[in-house]
């Protein structure tokens, strides 16, 4: 493929979900992939689907060819890989050395700066298939990047040519913004598993299909309105059926040995009580009858003191974990 004025060499280290897309968003924009580096036989398949005819290469082969190295690899593997790299001498003066990760800006790639390349964090805030269909999805996908003020249109120009949104994020911010992105976007497959468990246990036989509609409109409605279209029990204050659904939760745990699902219910119970209390969306009598049925063990509300004045210093649920014969499952999942 020739390679038209201003184009660069990239360098993929890492043939993940993540790197082997990005690499091919590259790839389409007019840059040349010089290599990729794929250990496992899942990134190998990925490699050669995505970015067919470019050469698997070792790590110090990648950096020496390439003008772009982009870093795909976790956030617990970066910080040695670069330092590695670095005490080999292998990173290069004007080079560009991009990472992906969403936690780290760019102080974790110092030993590349160091040595006088150019470092830019850009992270796409999306969730990754590693299939070709996840390319048309760029399109509506943002990057948080990160970049000394002199090189940050450098970042920014390379997300804007893989078809997707840069948004400025401050080096002292990467790690909160790591955070709100995974605690969406993570918890909300955990807090979608667990409705569909609770539909399953009792019966339903399509739990997804009940539960679709309602999650993409009060998704939509959330991202159109924000707080504002919080609706259900707890919003309306309705403390008897939030004593009613703990009950139930907690009978649930006891059968099942499991309290994963009422220790989440009581945590964002609580939490969507105290935010609607902060925005004067729920009185301060409605406030208490809410915290009450949360923690009371058997589900008839308690009697709690005046919330604090004013109501944005109302503390969150706090309560004790349900103790059941049987412990929990801690087998983590299998990853790749």
């Amino acid at each position: 493929m020739a390679i038209k004025p201003g184009r660069l060499g990239v360098g993929i280290i890492g043939a993940g979900k993540v790197g082997a897309v990005l690499g091919a968003a590259l790839r389409a924009a007019g840059h040349a992939v010089v290599g990729v580096s794929a250990v496992s036989e899942a990134s190998r398949d990925r490699a050669e689907n995505l970015l067919p005819g470019v050469p698997v290469l070792e790590i110090p082969d990648i950096v020496e060819r390439a003008e772009l190295v982009l870093l795909a690899v976790p956030d617990d593997a970066l910080p040695s890989l670069v330092e590695g790299l670095g005490k080999a001498g292998a990173w290069q003066v004007g080079q560009l050395v991009a990472h992906t990760s969403g936690r780290y800006g760019t102080g974790v790639l110092a030993p590349a700066r160091a040595a006088g390349a150019i470092v830019l964090a850009l992270h796409p805030a999306m969730t990754f298939t590693g299939m070709s269909l996840d390319l048309n999805r760029l399109s509506d996908c943002s990057f948080g990047v990160t970049a000394d003020p002199a090189m940050l249109p450098i970042a920014q120009a390379l997300v804007v040519e893989m078809g997707a949104e840069p948004v400025v994020i401050a080096e002292a911010d990467r790690v909160l913004y790591h955070a709100a992105l995974a605690h969406s976007s993570n918890h909300l497959v955990t807090l979608v598993a667990q409705a569909a468990q609770l539909l399953g246990d009792i019966g339903v036989d399509a739990p997804n299909q009940v539960l679709g509609p309602l999650l993409r409109a009060a998704l939509e409605n959330a991202l159109a309105s924000g707080e504002s279209a919080l609706t259900g029990p707890v919003a309306r204050g309705d403390a008897g059926t939030v004593a009613a659904h703990t009950q139930a939760l907690r009978e649930h745990a006891l059968d099942t040995g499991s309290a994963d699902v009422l220790d989440a219910y009581l945590a964002m119970s609580g939490a969507t009580a105290a935010r609607a209390a902060r925005r004067g969306l729920l009185s301060a009598d409605k406030f208490l009858g809410v915290q009450a049925a949360l923690m009371a063990d058997d589900g008839d509300p308690a009697t709690f003191a005046a919330p604090p004045e004013p109501l944005r210093d109302a503390p969150l649920n706090t309560h004790k974990p349900l103790n059941t014969e049987s412990p929990l499952n801690t087998d983590e999942p299998e990853s790749e």
